[in-house]
């Protein structure tokens, strides 16, 4: 294949064989695969390691510091160089937000088909990174490339936080609220955009939300009444929030009609704009669901539909919960929502 004539427009989607986060795998096959690795002796100082699925490792340098570090990379979700760099730098940024950190630096992960993509198309989706991570106020301070067969753009980051101050996914307490900060979709959006079937309104909607740091996260570790913390991507609400529910060794409950969606979702997805990934993902986890019988065979698709750069969730106690709402509110969240609480039970997911 030659490189594209500017008379023939350049589709980054047609590259990748599936895009974002719904590149992952899918999670029960990575949870087999995970179960056969072999154990390694862990120091004192990993504060956060493999053992909860959290979003990010946490190494303790001293009583006042601890670094975050994290990494995140994907195929392209968008056509557009541009906003493909900034969608997966914000995805990248956003795992340290979800530990409570402050990121501090970046490294940039590239893989191109520089056979195929212009070199032009190529700049511009670092220079998309580059347009997030200085909106985070950090550098990209280096980086890996390399010539691959799909366009792979990501980052490695890195962040402080106080050792005290760290938010796992693993402590949240029965009575606690569940709070979502950004609503979902964004899967849906994707695969109506690869059908030809999402309109300009609807892809303004997705680059928003897709491209908005979860800089919320730094404030909500200060709060003493927040008691578990990560974001929703990959592996869908339903995913996500049962690595809290095991964790914690509590069942989440869900709400349904709490849950915020992008404009239009609701729509798409009874058109049959949805992702493989998303049928991945329940196959992957389903058995610890429990639904309820009026749930749609389309919102159970929504609950576990891939999230690219999706929103924090948060655990929180219920006095807790107008504070959390506000700080949303402050950093531009206007669709956090509280979406269910933890109770005792077991370690589950139930929607209702």
């Amino acid at each position: 294949m030659n490189a594209p004539t500017d008379n023939i427009p350049l589709k980054l989607t047609s590259f990748s064989h599936g895009g974002g986060c719904g590149c992952k795998i899918a999670p029960g096959v990575l949870a087999e695969i995970l179960k056969k690795s072999s154990g390694f002796p862990v120091p004192p100082q990993l504060l956060v390691g493999i053992e909860t699925a959290d979003d990010a490792a946490v190494y303790k340098l001293n009583d006042e510091q601890a670094l975050i570090a994290t990494t995140d990379f994907f195929m392209p979700i968008v056509d557009d160089p541009y906003d493909f760099g900034r969608i997966a730098a914000t995805n990248a940024i956003s795992d340290v937000y979800a530990m409570g950190g402050t990121p501090i630096m970046a490294l940039a992960l590239v893989g191109m088909p520089i056979d195929k993509l212009p070199l032009d198309t190529i700049g511009k989706i670092i220079q998309g990174g580059e347009s997030i991570c200085a909106e985070a106020g950090i550098p990209i301070a280096g980086g890996h490339t390399i010539d691959s067969v799909e366009p792979i753009y990501g980052l490695v980051v890195m962040g402080l936080i106080h050792p005290s101050k760290i938010k796992r996914n693993a402590d949240a307490r029965a009575g606690d609220k569940l709070i979502l900060g950004k609503p979902l979709g964004v899967g849906v959006l994707s695969a109506a955009l690869k059908k030809g079937k999402l309109d300009d309104a609807g892809y303004a909607a997705m680059i928003e939300n897709t491209t908005k740091l979860n800089k919320p996260g730094k404030a909500l570790s200060e709060l003493a009444g927040v008691h578990a913390l990560t974001d929703v991507t990959g592996f869908g609400l339903l995913g996500h929030l049962l690595e809290l529910a095991r964790g914690a060794g509590l069942e989440a409950r869900l709400d349904m009609g709490s849950i915020p969606l992008l404009p239009g979702v609701q729509e798409l997805a009874e058109q049959g704009c949805v992702t493989g990934a998303s049928g991945r993902n329940w196959a992957g986890y389903g058995h610890d669901v429990s639904l309820a019988a009026q749930i749609t065979p389309v919102q159970q698709m929504l609950l576990t539909d891939p999230q690219t750069s999706g929103g924090l969730l948060v655990a929180c106690a219920p006095d807790t919960v107008d504070e959390v709402l506000a700080l949303f509110a402050r950093e531009g969240f206007a669709s956090a929502a509280v979406i269910g609480e933890m109770a005792p039970g077991k370690a589950g997911v139930s929607v209702a």
